[in-house]
């Protein structure tokens, strides 16, 4: 199919996208998923509203303690950037996830985000690792914890009239460990069930502040509480990944999909958590 009739704005700055913002425009990104809805009249906009020249949204630097990467970032520069990888190493191991390389050097965090894919790699690691969104508005920002901010099946906390302008990474500590994995049918495809696990080791061995985020397998990122709650505090052995495994079934209720049944969705969620844990166990326990 042909896209529809629409018009075209090209914003310099915060400032001109507000002024454009309006009934019927369509912010345009990395467009990546918006083209593909065009395409098939799923999206109808009045005028598209390019902002991939706005230089607020851009750029990746450390300020304030935390990492803050504008929503312009493409999936390729997160990939290379040597303060993501020192300081948000799971979004370095999740970039070659994510598609293909044509989509990543195009595609950006903030339509990732935005877009909330329940299958998409970034919205699970923002949640792993606990980032903020920062959503500005004509007058304002405020700040969304990636919790709170994927609220549901391809919908978000965002307002009319907002857009994400930057995610903020606490730094990882020297004791955070991390890892993210997924089954997919082929390399490029959107995961059939995916894990990205975050997680502090002190230096006795055991796991404080575990973050196990599944993707592929709800509505959106699934942060596995009960899961999280069982290695807690224990040592990262044979037994607490077996006990992790255990209370999973708890926190997932995947949904049937053309991928397969929830049996066997929770049944490859057990098999990648058990893969990420022992990945990140310790090397003396793994010779034991």
């Amino acid at each position: 199919m042909k896209w529809p009739a629409l018009g075209y704005l090209r914003a310099s700055s915060l400032d001109e996208l507000w002024r454009a913002l309006g009934d019927g425009a369509q912010i345009l990104a990395g467009g990546q998923t918006l083209l593909a809805t065009l395409a098939f009249r799923l999206s109808e906009p009045g005028t598209l509203v390019d902002i991939t020249r706005i230089p607020e949204l851009r750029g990746i630097s450390v300020t304030g303690g935390v990492l803050r990467v504008g929503a312009l970032t493409r999936h390729a520069e997160l990939g290379r950037d040597a303060l993501v990888a020192r300081h948000a190493p799971l979004l370095t191991q999740a970039v070659p996830h994510i598609a293909h390389p044509a989509i990543r050097n195009r595609g950006t965090i903030g339509g990732s985000l935005a877009y909330a894919d329940p299958a998409a790699e970034l919205p699970a690691c923002a949640v792993a690792l606990d980032a903020t969104l920062v959503l500005a508005r004509e007058g304002g920002e405020r700040r969304v914890k990636a919790t709170d901010f994927f609220t549901g099946l391809l919908t978000t906390a965002l307002e009319p009239g907002e857009i994400i302008a930057a995610v903020e990474f606490p730094l990882a500590g020297p004791s955070q460990r991390a890892v993210i994995l997924e089954v997919a049918r082929r390399s490029g495809d959107y995961a059939m069930a995916g894990l990205a696990a975050v997680l502090d080791l002190g230096a006795d061995g055991r796991v404080t502040a575990p973050r196990l985020t599944f993707f592929g397998v709800g509505d959106g990122p699934v942060l596995a509480t009960r899961a999280n709650a069982a290695l807690e505090g224990r040592a990262l052995d044979a037994a607490a990944i077996a006990a992790a495994q255990a209370a999973l079934d708890a926190d997932l209720d995947p949904p049937a999909d053309l991928h397969g049944p929830p049996a066997m969705k929770r049944h490859l969620c057990r098999v990648l958590l058990g893969r990420a844990l022992q990945s990140l166990t310790p090397a003396t326990e793994q010779a034991a």
